[in-house]
């Protein structure tokens, strides 16, 4: 980096260059133009983060990227600036069937309907036209299944900067009554 450069705080020049890509960059590709070490650039990110809190901008990490975004709550004013009237919410199958894939990812559409227990493949074609899910892979298995997982619009507009965002599931257990 140059003397000028110097005078910033590595995460104040982090914030510069994700400010003006405007689109995700990979961490090696920001460790590269900043001439520093991969490491120093993942040390920095959290320090970053932790920085933009209560700020109306916060990281997003995915796959090794980052990104800076709009909070979630600066939401309603963006979509009024953009002239939006709100996004199209999802169906409630349609809920299921993300959540179940942002849950398990990477997962098949044969393992997603084994645990709905209907035919989701209209569904998650839907989910990939919004473009929260998209494929990732194949199963290394018979027939090379498509695996799905979900994408950086999905955390977007969910207000998540990462999956370790994700709620923690509270599954309740289920106590069966032995038959007499």
């Amino acid at each position: 980096m140059s003397d000028d450069v110097l005078l910033l705080s590595l995460e104040a020049v982090i914030e510069a260059v994700l400010f003006v890509a405007g689109d995700p960059v990979p961490v090696t590709q920001l460790a590269e133009w900043l001439d520093v070490p991969q490491q120093a650039v993942q040390d920095a990110l959290p320090r970053l983060a932790q920085q933009l809190q209560g700020r109306g901008i916060s990281l997003l990490f995915h796959e090794q990227r980052v990104q800076l975004i709009s909070v979630v709550v600066a939401a309603p004013v963006m979509r009024r600036m953009l002239g939006q009237s709100g996004t199209t919410k999802l169906t409630n199958a349609a809920s299921e069937v993300l959540t179940i894939i942002a849950y398990r990812q990477p997962i098949t559409r044969a393992q997603i309907e084994a645990i709905r227990g209907v035919d989701c493949s209209t569904l998650v074609r839907q989910l990939q036209v919004r473009e929260l899910v998209v494929e990732v892979g194949r199963m290394d298995t018979v027939g090379r299944p498509v695996l799905f997982g979900t994408t950086e619009q999905f955390l977007r507009q969910f207000g998540l900067t990462s999956l370790a965002g994700l709620p923690i599931l509270q599954i309740p257990t289920v106590e069966i009554m032995p038959t007499p």
